[in-house]
């Protein structure tokens, strides 16, 4: 607490706490008049609702916050989530089954090998020699000057071999590293690989000034030409600004054009030649060892950070390439099998939030009589406490039922043996749906954790009304005492005229006595009419 004279207060007193400040003054009442006081007062009280006000305003939005991250599922809700999950599991144990890898390997060979065959043709090929022709037209048509730069001795990559450089070269990865790298390869003529150990490799590619020359003329023809048009713009901006905007980004286009075009034809030849690797080699079409899939790409390019390069994770991703065959197209057979799990799961996702709009919008229209008075926001079934918990619900009765098909059926299976069961159980568990039950329960749990800071900043908006109310009172209390002071002094000067009206009527009363007396003779002898006029106003 704080004490301190000032010139136009007798005692300020002040109380410091984290939370709130109070300033108390007393104020002398012989240098500040009551009418003074009163406007004070009012306009204290002004800025108080005006605060007050605004304080409900964020309330509120409080309150619309919190009711949807409020969980207002009934019984009958909770009921058709248990049964959506119910019915997709037994969608899922009858109609996607197993996980057979071999089958969905086969299944992505063959979609690989006819897109290899599409793009062949449309990029010139005659459709000669199926398969094996067309790998071999596109490896003509899209060279590459690092593919075979690893078999040169004390060159390159000197751990790299015919089953790890699609996975070792960096610019053989289908991911923007990998179109990066082609561009590196391309301009700079250096190629870059990654071994087993993890360590980033170079190894510069031969080239004559000629090539050089002709790989970097048409950035310096772009240069050249958006250096001119940048002194055009700076020394000449008032005929620049004549030209019509689309035309003066048009002419910063062609000017950039030669320096675009090389860049494009380097990206389209990466690409065509990902294609021609994509189903092997032309000598086992359909086989050997394919290009990296964009995951195993990344987890390669990811396992080259230093501390990760420590690891053995480096080792670990060649061997799933070089031994495993870990490569494009099984993870596309594993994409398609994750896509046929994933079936059941969107179903039971669409059921539940089908239900949960078409309710919610019969309710709606039960309180209200006309369409437009319809509230479509508490209708849709998204971004809600309510359709996260059911979906929690229903997607944990999927899990369930899954588990339990999965270890009834891999018990059955097994005979009762446990490395044969954990096989069959692992193949059979709907991965999709464990991955959306996890997202789902942690999308609840982030939901109560938001309402509960929510509420606990709701209730300190509460207080700050509070302390409002409480500093209003004390104004109301300051205008009584204001009032009170108004009632005294309307009192004192009632009393001042009141005892000016008894003297000035002792006053009148003396010069009502000294008056001398008429003679009631002389007055019926000169006006007989007023005795009875007076008689009258008196009655």
């Amino acid at each position: 607490m704080v004490y301190k004279m000032t010139d136009n207060y007798l005692v300020d007193f002040k109380i410091n706490r984290p939370d709130i400040q109070v300033e108390y003054s007393v104020v002398p009442t012989d240098e500040i008049g009551l009418s003074t006081y009163r406007s004070i007062i009012q306009n204290g009280i002004a800025d108080i609702d005006k605060r007050f006000d605004d304080i409900q305003i964020q309330i509120d939005k409080y309150n619309e916050e919190i009711d949807k991250l409020t969980n207002h599922a009934d019984t009958f809700d909770n009921l058709v989530a248990i049964g959506s999950g119910v019915l997709c599991g037994l969608i899922d144990s009858f109609f996607v089954g197993e996980f057979d890898f071999s089958e969905l390997k086969a299944d992505s060979n063959k979609h690989v090998n006819k897109f290899i065959e599409k793009y062949a043709k449309s990029t010139g090929w005659d459709g000669q020699g199926r398969l094996d022709g067309a790998i071999k037209h596109l490896e003509d048509k899209f060279p590459v000057d690092q593919d075979n730069i690893w078999k040169k001795p004390g060159r390159g990559n000197s751990q790299s071999s015919a089953n790890l450089h699609h996975l070792e070269d960096l610019a053989h990865h289908p991911t923007p590293v990998g179109l990066f790298f082609a561009i590196v390869v391309s301009f700079f003529r250096t190629g870059v690989f990654i071994g087993k150990d993890g360590k980033w490799k170079m190894a510069t590619i031969e080239t004559t000034p000629k090539e050089i020359l002709g790989k970097f003329l048409p950035f310096v023809i772009s240069g050249i030409l958006l250096w001119i048009i940048y002194q055009a713009e700076t020394n000449h901006p008032e005929k620049w600004e004549k030209l019509p905007r689309p035309i003066s980004k048009l002419i910063k286009l062609v000017a950039a054009t030669p320096g675009i075009v090389p860049v494009l034809r380097t990206a389209h030849n990466w690409f065509g030649h990902l294609v021609s690797d994509m189903g092997g080699a032309k000598s086992t079409p359909g086989g050997g060892m394919g290009i990296p899939g964009i995951f195993l790409s990344m987890l390669k390019e990811i396992s080259s950070i230093p501390p990760i390069n420590k690891t053995e994770l480096p080792q670990i991703i060649s061997n799933w390439y070089s031994k495993e065959k870990f490569e494009l197209r099984s993870e596309l057979a594993i994409i398609e099998g994750l896509g046929k799990q994933a079936m059941p799961v969107l179903l039971n996702e669409l059921i539940v939030r089908t239900f949960y709009f078409v309710r919610r919008l019969v309710q709606e229209k039960q309180l209200h009589e006309n369409w437009q008075n319809v509230d479509w926001r508490s209708t849709l079934p998204f971004n809600n406490r309510t359709i996260t918990r059911m979906i929690t619900i229903s997607s944990g009765t999927f899990m369930a039922m899954d588990m339990a098909d999965a270890a009834i059926r891999s018990g059955i299976k097994s005979g009762g043996e446990p490395a044969t069961f954990m096989t069959n159980f692992i193949l059979r568990v709907n991965f999709v749906g464990v991955g959306r039950f996890a997202v789902a329960i942690w999308s609840d749990f982030k939901m109560g954790l938001k309402e509960e800071r929510k509420e606990n900043e709701r209730f300190a908006l509460y207080m700050q009304q509070l302390n409002l109310c409480n500093a209003k009172l004390l104004y109301k209390l300051a205008d009584m005492w204001v009032s009170t002071e108004d009632a005294q002094e309307a009192v004192n000067q009632m009393q001042l005229v009141a005892d000016q009206s008894v003297s000035d009527f002792k006053k009148t009363l003396e010069i009502i006595n000294n008056m001398p007396t008429i003679d009631p003779i002389q007055v019926e002898k000169n006006n007989p009419t007023l005795l009875d006029q007076m008689a009258d106003i008196f009655d």
